[in-house]
C-alpha cells in the first residue's frame, strides 16, 4: 500500500502510515524502520561561546557537554512557563550545537536566540536544507548525517540529514506508529501535550537541570521543586477501547462534570490499545477515571503529584 499522509494537525503532510501501523510499531521496537520528520525546524548554533551562552539562557546544564552528547533544553518565560524546546547534540570539531524543535517554532526560536547574542561569539542559522529522520537502533546512520541523537522513542536514533535522504535497507514507518510508541513511553511534545501555562515541574522536569546557575524562569522551577506540589501533572491515559474515536488534542478532561485538565496527543498502540497523554490538576486522585468528550480515560501516573518528579524511570 502506498503512503497515507497526515491530513491535518501539527504533523500535516508527514506520512501517517504505510498500510499496517501495528506492524510498523513492532518494526520500530525490533530496531528497524525509518520515518521522515521533515517538519521539525533545524537550527545551527556555532561559535566558541555557544554552550556557555545556551547554558545561561535555558533550563539545561550545557557547560562541559561532551562531543556528540545529546540533550534537551527549554526556554522559559520569566514566570517559568515553557516557550520553546531545543533537542540537540554538540559537535566540537564543527564548533556547532545542532538543534531541532517543534513544527512552526523555528523562526521564532531563531529570532529570540539571535536577539540574545549581545557580545557573545555565536551565530544562529536556520537550516532549511536539512531535515530530521528517525531510524531504528539497528539502522546504519547515513554518511550524509551531520548529527545523530537518541530520540527516546523505541530506543531509536534521530539523524540530521540533507533533505530527501533515504536510509538504506530500512522499512518505512509512519507517524501513527511513532506517536503511539512515544505516548506509551510517556514522552511529551511541547506545544501538543502542553499549553501556554505549562512549567517543567508538571512534566517531571523534562529538559531541566536543578543544579545550575540562574536562568530566566529558574525561580519558579526552584520554588515549586522545593515546596512541592506542582499545579498540574502529566498522566498517561488508557482510553475506552470500545469507542471508535480518539479525543482531539485540547479536549477537556472532566471528573464528575468538572473540568480538571486536557488531552494532548492520542493514538492506538499495538498492545495497550487507545492511549493518550494529558495534563490534570495535581489534586485529582490518581485512580479517578476521567471523561474526554464521552470517552472514559483511566490514569497512569507519570509525574508525582507532590514533588513533580518522574514516577517511571524510563521518562
Amino acid at each position: 500500500m502506498s503512503a497515507v499522509l497526515v491530513a491535518d494537525g501539527i504533523d500535516e503532510g508527514l506520512t501517517w502510515h504505510h498500510g499496517d501501523p501495528m506492524r510498523e510499531q513492532r518494526t520500530m521496537l525490533a530496531g528497524g524502520g525509518q520515518l521522515s520528520l521533515s517538519n521539525r525546524p533545524v537550527l545551527q548554533i556555532t561559535g566558541p561561546d555557544r554552550l556557555g551562552w545556551l547554558h545561561s539562557l535555558t533550563s539545561q546544564h550545557l557547560t562541559g557537554l561532551a562531543d556528540g552528547e545529546s540533550t534537551t533544553a527549554l526556554v522559559l518565560d520569566p514566570n517559568g512557563r515553557i516557550e520553546h524546546v531545543l533537542h540537540g547534540v554538540d559537535s566540537v570539531a564543527e564548533e556547532t550545537f545542532w538543534v531541532w524543535t517543534e513544527p512552526g517554532r523555528g523562526t521564532e526560536l531563531a529570532g529570540w536566540l539571535d536577539r540574545m547574542r549581545f557580545m557573545m561569539r555565536v551565530e544562529v542559522t536556520l537550516r532549511d536544507d536539512l531535515e530530521l529522520v528517525w531510524g531504528g537502533r539497528d539502522v546504519v546512520a547515513p554518511e550524509q548525517a551531520v548529527a545523530t541523537r537518541h530520540s527516546g522513542v523505541a530506543d531509536g536514533l534521530e539523524h540530521l540529514v540533507p533533505r530527501g535522504t533515504i536510509l538504506d535497507g530500512a522499512d518505512p514507518v509512519g507517524t501513527w506508529a511513532f506517536e503511539a510508541l512515544r505516548i506509551a513511553a510517556g514522552v511529551p511534545r511541547i506545544g501538543l501535550d502542553t499549553d501556554h501555562k505549562t512549567i517543567p515541574n508538571e512534566l517531571g522536569l523534562l529538559g531541566t537541570h536543578l543544579d545550575k546557575g540562574c536562568y530566566r524562569g529558574q525561580e519558579t522551577v526552584a520554588r515549586v521543586h522545593t515546596l512541592g506540589r506542582p499545579p498540574r501533572r502529566l498522566v498517561q491515559l488508557h482510553l475506552d477501547g470500545s469507542m471508535e474515536a480518539l479525543p482531539e488534542p485540547g479536549t477537556t478532561l472532566e471528573l464528575d462534570g468538572r473540568a480538571v485538565g486536557f488531552v494532548g496527543s492520542a493514538q492506538r498502540h499495538h498492545e495497550l490499545g487507545p492511549i493518550a497523554l494529558g495534563l490534570v490538576k495535581r489534586n485529582v486522585a490518581v485512580d479517578a477515571v476521567l471523561q474526554a468528550d464521552g470517552i472514559s480515560a483511566a490514569q497512569e501516573a507519570l509525574v508525582d503529584p507532590e514533588v513533580g518528579l518522574h514516577v517511571r524511570p524510563r521518562l
